[in-house]
């Protein structure tokens, strides 16, 4: 089955204006994603007629909001094939991993431990096992990267021991968009004795996600990368080791009993989510969830290959610009350096001429200082761009390039 993709930009008005007199040419979806009109009217319908409070409320419109809250819950557990009281409603993948870092990682390792992650990581998937580090004494180890920019594989197995606690890695690179693969290297943590977590903020807007395949432990995501609302996430976490694991955050919800003596918690998974939630974006995710499963996803994978296929071609003729990270496995990402130009001035450029990227370390600061640069121009695709967007690209370059 072919895609559409006319019928399928039809659907998001945000891409249907002008930037700076030209035609707006979306191409920083790596940073977020942009939302088709059902999940507008999802979180615009909750306020409009449902606005209550989820949960405890015994009147119509908290039953309401309680059903579409959960609903959503429900849809996000069957999206990546987890039982619903696995899933954890978060702010992202940032809170996610935090979670996951104080509950466990901080609870759990002591001085002697070592926690493993690659030198692709976002900062997200960095700091807080840092901060895990300097509470416990554990170590973190980085596992380095091939001259194309994915995983060194054969150096994972090597740094993986008995000291290994933790295991965090990203599924695919928000800087580069290598992908790693995560199901080899999480069996191989397993049969470590360490637990896994995977970050798959860049993944699943790409690609159908199967927690029990890839078989980790955590899998953390948020909903503004797969064409859902801002502030909003999953964490899943497998059973036994929620259960096991104390509290994040504390407050109302997430309590059983209270007295001012002690507390005690509530069941799964409301556990872990205190407070009123972001119910609006629940909502909205769930309409994500549910339109992106609608979709045709392997029209949308090939589709979104044909573009990345067509801009590394036209970056590997353009005199004076250099790919960064060329892994043979990548997903919707062009991360590029323009000879004699600052990234910064390049994403200035194309701006001026309708053209959306971002410019700077996206969040690998690390990754950078190992690349020995100052950050890139990156490029990130999705499903609603167009050849011509890719077209568009190029030829804007040309005029950023006569301009420098």
């Amino acid at each position: 089955m072919s895609l559409d993709v006319n019928a399928l930009r039809a659907q998001f008005p945000v891409l249907h204006q002008e930037v700076n007199g030209k035609p707006l040419v979306y191409l920083d979806n790596a940073a977020t994603t942009q939302k088709p009109q059902v999940v507008i009217d999802a979180v615009s319908e909750y306020y409009r007629t449902v606005n209550s409070n989820v949960h405890r409320a015994a009147h119509y419109l908290s039953d309401h909001a309680t059903a579409g809250f959960e609903a959503a819950r429900a849809d996000l557990a069957a999206f990546i094939n987890a039982a619903r009281e696995e899933v954890i409603l978060t702010k992202g993948t940032t809170e996610g991993i935090n979670l996951v870092a104080q509950c466990l990682g901080r609870e759990r390792l002591q001085a002697g431990d070592e926690i493993l992650i690659t030198a692709l990581e976002h900062h997200a998937n960095i700091v807080p096992w840092q901060q895990v580090c300097e509470r416990t004494g554990a170590t973190l180890q980085v596992t380095p990267l091939r001259e194309d920019g994915s995983v060194d594989t054969d150096a994972f197995h090597q740094l993986l021991s008995e000291r290994t606690r933790i295991v965090a890695l990203s599924q695919v690179s928000n800087s580069l968009g290598s992908v790693t693969p995560v199901a080899e290297l999480v069996k191989a943590a397993r049969e470590a004795g360490a637990w896994t977590l995977v970050d798959g903020a860049q993944a699943v807007g790409h690609y159908p996600v199967d927690v029990q395949q890839i078989g980790c432990d955590f899998y953390a995501f948020s909903g503004h990368k797969m064409f859902g609302p801002t502030g909003v996430g999953v964490l899943f976490g497998r059973r036994e080791l929620l259960d096991a694991m104390p509290p994040y955050q504390t407050g109302g919800e997430m309590i059983e009993t209270v007295s001012f003596e002690k507390s005690t918690w509530n069941q799964l998974p409301y556990k872990f989510e205190p407070g009123t939630p972001n119910i609006a974006g629940v909502i909205g995710l769930g309409a994500a969830t549910r339109w992106l499963q609608q979709q045709d996803r392997t029209a949308l994978a090939t589709h979104e290959d044909a573009l990345l296929a067509s801009a590394s071609e036209q970056a590997r003729a353009f005199d004076g610009l250099k790919i960064i990270g060329d892994a043979a496995t990548k997903v919707g990402v062009l991360s590029f350096l323009l000879d004699g130009a600052h990234p910064a001035d390049v994403g200035t450029l194309l701006d001026q001429q309708g053209v959306a990227v971002r410019t700077g370390h996206h969040c690998c600061m690390p990754l950078m200082d190992r690349l020995g640069i100052p950050g890139t121009t990156r490029a990130s695709f999705s499903i609603y761009n167009t050849l011509e967007e890719v077209d568009q690209l190029f030829q804007a370059l040309h005029k950023v390039r006569s301009f420098l």
